[in-house]
């Protein structure tokens, strides 16, 4: 096996721990090193100090490049998609080249917020035992203020909330309550 390495480019800390916790141990099975690198405070020329530092290995294919991009207000995915592509393709040397869509740079974009893939997780036991709705039966619309309203009380924090809901996190549930996480997993075992 060659010596590969995946970069996982997140926009913040609740992502980073999500990506952390969830896909990096899944990633692990197929890479010798996987890294989350949060860019959404970073400024533009760190951003492409980093990329480029990268760029060689990932031209001879011994690294690839996840970049997960919330849906926020976008009308659909590929409007999305096509706007992370832009703001990365600003950064790139040649802004004016594309980037080539069988390049190893793959773009997820987490439907609606993160915080919809951490929730997606909770079980009907896990649920119950938090004390929250078992109408979620779906997550794909959720945002950070309803995610809020749905903390249980007793914890201190969003990130300690966010921490026990990892602790307990199960894959096969997820799958089935949020579009862009089961496409995400589909996507990435279709890849191997």
């Amino acid at each position: 096996m060659n010596y590969r390495r995946l970069y996982i480019l997140v926009e913040g800390n609740d992502d980073e721990r999500f990506f952390e916790s969830v896909i990096k141990p899944i990633c692990e099975n197929e890479y010798n090193i996987v890294q989350c690198w949060q860019y959404s405070q970073k400024k533009k020329e760190k951003i492409n100090s980093y990329l480029n530092s990268i760029r060689s290995m990932q031209d001879a294919g011994l690294a690839d490049i996840i970049i997960v991009a919330d849906l926020d207000e976008s009308p659909c995915m590929t409007d999305r998609k096509e706007r992370v592509l832009s703001s990365f393709r600003s950064l790139s040397a040649n802004a004016s080249e594309p980037i080539d869509p069988r390049s190893s740079i793959r773009i997820v974009i987490v439907c609606r917020e993160i915080e919809s893939w951490y929730l997606a997780g909770l079980n009907a036991s896990e649920c119950e035992r938090l004390g929250i709705s078992q109408g979620l039966y779906n997550t794909d619309h959720l945002t950070k203020e309803r995610f809020l309203g749905l903390m249980p009380k007793g914890y201190n924090s969003r990130a300690e909330f966010m921490l026990e809901i990892l602790r307990v996190f199960d894959q096969d549930t997820a799958r089935s309550r949020n579009t862009s996480f089961g496409y995400f997993m589909r996507k990435y075992e279709s890849d191997d």
